[in-house]
């Protein structure tokens, strides 16, 4: 009977050594490639009328400081641009009120001197994606012409067709040199590993984006695209004025907060100073 009690214990003590070998193999298989982050400067708006971004009049005679970032994503299969910041006829000594006096901007850099500080040029992206295709997110899109657009299928046919090219023939214009178009719908993983994965949150436009990155920090990153503007903005869920369906902002953000706490995400507001401050420092670390 001891005999048997004891080939027995033997017996499962090799097969638990085979299935944590096979976990070990399992886990090897599936670890994650090295992704690098870069925050880059697109520019300054200075907010004259924050009232415009909200449904009512909460920040009226309110003015309000906004950065402008730009994203590079280093990734083993290729090189993505998210977002592209102001346009860069706005390089100059002076700052640039536009005629509503809504906004002043200012942009300080350019796309190349930005890149080569990380030894980047424009030739060595595969895709470019935008959160959405307002003029303070698509500034140097044009570059890209030999990289993969990575656009929301509904987004794409809203800002390209007939009618819109004569009603907004600055948003087309600054988007018309992205030829090699790849449309998506819905959430889309960028490299098939779940590093890079563009989340569907529309409702600021038809097809607005959010960017969820695992770059080897302590917490994957989430950056917002303009679901949020800035701090309160997130508090309150406030809704601008401009945006394209004030119902869809609302779902898109219960389930941005959802997907933020379901995968312990830092947020990154990308249209706060402090946030791009904060992103900075945590990619020094």
């Amino acid at each position: 009977m001891k005999k048997i009690l004891l080939l027995a214990l033997v017996s499962i003590v090799a097969f638990s050594c085979k299935n944590a070998e096979k976990k070990q193999t399992t886990e090897k298989t599936v670890e994650k490639p090295q992704v690098n982050l870069h925050v880059l400067d697109g520019g300054s708006i200075l907010v004259n009328k924050l009232e415009v971004f909200s449904q009512d009049t909460t920040y009226t005679g309110q003015s309000k400081q906004f950065s402008d970032a730009f994203y590079v994503i280093s990734h083993p299969k290729g090189n993505l641009m998210w977002d592209a910041g102001l346009p860069e006829a706005l390089i100059t000594d002076e700052p640039f009120t536009e005629p509503s006096g809504t906004f002043t901007l200012q942009r300080k850099d350019s796309l190349k001197n930005q890149l080569k500080s990380i030894g980047l040029t424009i030739n060595d992206f595969k895709y470019i994606a935008l959160s959405h295709p307002h003029f303070d997110h698509t500034g140097h899109a044009n570059y890209f012409k030999n990289a993969t657009w990575l656009v929301q299928e509904n987004e794409y046919d809203f800002i390209t067709n007939d009618s819109a090219k004569v009603k907004d023939p600055n948003t087309y214009n600054a988007i018309k040199e992205l030829k090699n178009v790849e449309k998506i719908n819905g959430d889309y993983d960028v490299f098939g590993d779940g590093t890079v994965v563009i989340k569907y949150m529309p409702g600021h436009t038809i097809g607005h984006q959010a960017l969820y990155i695992e770059a080897g920090l302590e917490k994957p990153i989430l950056l917002t695209g303009d679901l949020y503007h800035f701090e309160k903005n997130r508090e309150t869920k406030g809704v601008p004025s401009f945006n394209y369906n004030v119902e869809q902002t609302l779902e898109s953000m219960k389930k941005f907060e959802a997907f933020a706490k379901e995968k312990n995400a830092e947020v990154i507001i990308q249209h706060s100073p402090k946030d791009f401050k904060k992103l900075q420092n945590l990619l020094k670390k």
